[in-house]
């Protein structure tokens, strides 16, 4: 289409329904899981192969992925998910949901740690730890599988049952 040619307004419609909550955390969780493969696989492209184009890319997506997405996908559970089931009585479930409150602090002080090495990749700098990363990298992807294995697993659930919502496809959950 021309920039110049005048754009036909198009029909008003229903607005469509928003996602659910769940349906979309369900699949930050795809997500926060593929990137950390990503991630891993970066390393092992940087280390053969050092900084080009792709490896920028990848880290700039990456360091985007976990500044916004995963953030805010951390702010949504906090906001939306947990307060019923802090509030429920059952000790078991809050200890589970407390546990996951701190995991978020933890997976936040490791990205604070991380981000710096990974905005060098996508910077293109020579000087990286990528000795640092193969430490950290391991242990940050470990906590979000742990976690999102006890989401899945345990709170989301019980979640969806206090909130009177039909349990999620046991095909959509992800592998921990």
């Amino acid at each position: 289409m021309s920039s110049t040619a005048a754009r036909k307004n198009r029909p008003t419609r229903a607005p469509a329904p928003p996602l659910p909550p769940f349906e979309s955390l369900d699949r930050t969780h795809r997500d926060v899981l593929a990137i950390l493969e990503r991630f891993d696989q970066l390393l092992d492209r940087v280390e053969r192969e050092g900084s080009d184009e792709e490896t920028r890319r990848t880290a700039t997506e990456i360091i985007d992925f976990f500044n916004g997405h995963a953030r805010q996908h951390h702010l949504a559970e906090e906001a939306t998910v947990f307060p019923a089931l802090l509030e429920s009585g059952d000790a078991e479930l809050v200890q589970h949901v407390q546990r996951l409150r701190q995991d978020h602090g933890w997976l936040e002080e490791d990205w604070i740690e991380i981000e710096p090495q990974l905005d060098a990749i996508a910077h293109g700098y020579v000087t990286v730890d990528l000795v640092m990363l193969r430490h950290a990298l391991p242990v940050y992807a470990e906590l979000y599988r742990e976690h999102i294995a006890l989401e899945e697993s345990l709170i989301y659930p019980e979640a969806r049952r206090r909130l009177g919502l039909p349990a999620a496809d046991s095909g959509s959950a992800p592998a921990a």
